[in-house]
């Protein structure tokens, strides 16, 4: 039997076995485990939702709660999230959930850099599989537009008023590929020089209630027209 160094016993002493597996879940798959378990099997005709995302999706249901009372909203958001990370959860915080539409809202903590530098290609094939495996289980998808940004104050200089719209571009386009809806809060939301009216972000990046309310709207409009069929 091989004896261990007297430096990882240390170690291993003063690491429990739970923070050990919060250290390893960099996907963080556990954040919705107990409330997927509760949601249950769609009901039949039920036109269940998912909001995927990351603190702009999750801060949508802290600061306006009202919006989603007595729809079939899900909000599967978590804050700092980037698109690999929401890939690795996308199969137990969306597919396992059996939704009509998936509603993906990604890739400004990508810009950010809040999991490690990327490229704008990059960010879109997590977002093209995500697609993917949405659509290969019949859920119909809204691809969102990052909304935008001209700077990040926890991240000054990564230039995100350039990015965002390049990152945007791309995935409009491929949202017109794959016969997709594009869901563009850009435009509504931009001041005129890429960034956030201030009206709608008071830090530049996270909608107000005003915000909220612009994309509301324009969810609403994207999510009649694919539960009714129609096309843009």
């Amino acid at each position: 039997m091989k004896h261990l160094p007297f430096s990882l016993i240390i170690f291993t002493l003063f690491i429990s076995p739970l923070e050990h597996i919060s250290a390893q879940d960099w996907a963080e798959l556990k954040h919705f485990e107990k409330a997927n378990q509760s949601v249950g099997a769609a009901k039949p005709n039920e036109q269940r939702i998912i909001l995927m995302g990351n603190s702009i999706t999750i801060g949508w249901l802290q600061i306006h709660p009202e919006f989603f009372k007595g729809k079939p909203y899900i909000n599967r958001g978590i804050s700092g999230q980037t698109t690999p990370q929401m890939l690795l959860r996308f199969r137990s915080d969306v597919v396992a959930l059996q939704p009509t539409i998936v509603v993906i809202l990604a890739g400004t903590n990508d810009i950010a850099g809040n999991t490690g530098p990327t490229t704008l290609e990059r960010i879109m094939d997590n977002i093209r599989s995500m697609t993917e495996i949405a659509q290969a289980n019949n859920i119909k998808v809204i691809l969102c537009s990052v909304l935008p940004a001209f700077d990040y104050p926890w991240k000054p200089g990564m230039k995100p008023h350039i990015k965002i719209p390049a990152l945007n571009a791309k995935i409009a386009a491929y949202a017109r590929e794959k016969e997709v809806y594009y869901l563009d809060y850009f435009t509504a939301l931009e001041d005129g020089n890429k960034g956030m009216k201030t009206a709608y972000a008071s830090d530049g990046v996270h909608p107000t209630l005003e915000g909220y309310k612009v994309m509301e709207s324009l969810l609403e409009k994207a999510i009649a027209t694919l539960t009714t069929n129609k096309k843009e």
